[in-house]
């Protein structure tokens, strides 16, 4: 949203291509506390609509559209979605990140029939139940304790024997009385008819397994990168699938650049997506003034 702030403000003409959700990965989480400027608590929904409300006002477009792929044609790019062909002379991928999966049996069959990654979206539907969520870092954490709110007892199934988590949001979980932590603890398996019902586990340590009877599984074991869509082309991309760009958020090919979590980079934050949609809306404006 950013990059098309600046892009359209920059009197470019500026489409963004969105599959889902406009604000991207931020619009699930429940409280934004850090981003300059916004002392007050906002929801990530919120924040997003503000960023497209912007980018709107200076005249930047939004198409539903999901792109499969994306053709460097010289001085044309063309994304391609289904039937449709989107030519531009630059452009910029900020595709962000996706929920990891656990890739374990009943796991595809059980996506929102009682398997979510969004607590914040679907926590009302468990309440006065039991749930499990799989992680330890601050997302499954902060996930957790929102919905303990609604559910009657939340399991939290952790690999190791500690939470990554930030000390302050460990020390919220270890003080609730309806969270108990899993350690050491793995998802095998998720069964059920309909709805999920129960799950296996597996203690990674002992050897040890044994089924626990939830209504909801919350997964939050990571992320990774949107790139699926630049299969060859020609973009270069590390092992991981993030792209890799220059302080000029440049690719691999010019006139193409990448902005947010889906390039190679340290920090994933709010503030330092925006950051780069600026820096590579700025950029691609002096590319076309090149040429």
């Amino acid at each position: 949203m950013t990059a098309a702030m600046y892009a359209s403000r920059a009197k470019l003409s500026t489409l963004v291509l969105e599959k889902m959700t406009v604000g991207g990965y931020i619009v699930i989480t429940e409280k934004v506390k850090n981003y300059p400027g916004i002392p007050q608590d906002i929801s990530g929904a919120e924040l997003g609509k503000l960023f497209e409300e912007q980018a709107k006002s200076f005249g930047a477009e939004i198409k539903w559209a999901n792109v499969s792929r994306l053709e460097d044609r010289g001085d044309l790019k063309v994304a391609i979605a289904g039937k449709e062909e989107f030519q531009a002379r630059a452009v910029i991928i900020a595709t962000g990140t996706s929920h990891k999966s656990l890739g374990v049996p009943g796991e595809e069959k059980f996506v929102g029939r009682g398997i979510s990654f969004c607590a914040t979206c679907d926590a009302p539907f468990f309440k006065n139940k039991k749930v499990m969520v799989v992680g330890g870092g601050n997302a499954a954490i902060q996930e957790a304790l929102f919905l303990t709110q609604f559910a009657e007892k939340v399991y939290i199934a952790h690999r190791g024997g500690q939470l990554d988590a930030e000390k302050d949001l460990q020390e919220k979980v270890l003080e609730n009385d309806k969270i108990e932590i899993l350690w050491h603890t793995l998802v095998e398996e998720i069964q059920g008819e309909d709805l999920l019902e129960k799950v296996l586990l597996v203690d990674n340590k002992t050897g040890e397994e044994w089924m626990m009877e939830i209504s909801g599984l919350f997964i939050f074991i990571g992320v990774q990168p949107n790139t699926y869509f630049l299969e060859d082309s020609g973009v270069e991309m590390d092992d991981e699938g993030y792209i890799i760009t220059n302080e000029k958020m440049e690719t691999s090919i010019p006139g193409i650049y990448a902005a947010g979590d889906v390039r190679q980079k340290k920090v994933r934050q709010v503030i330092t997506a925006a950051a780069d949609g600026a820096v590579a809306a700025q950029l691609a404006k002096s590319y076309l003034k090149e040429k």
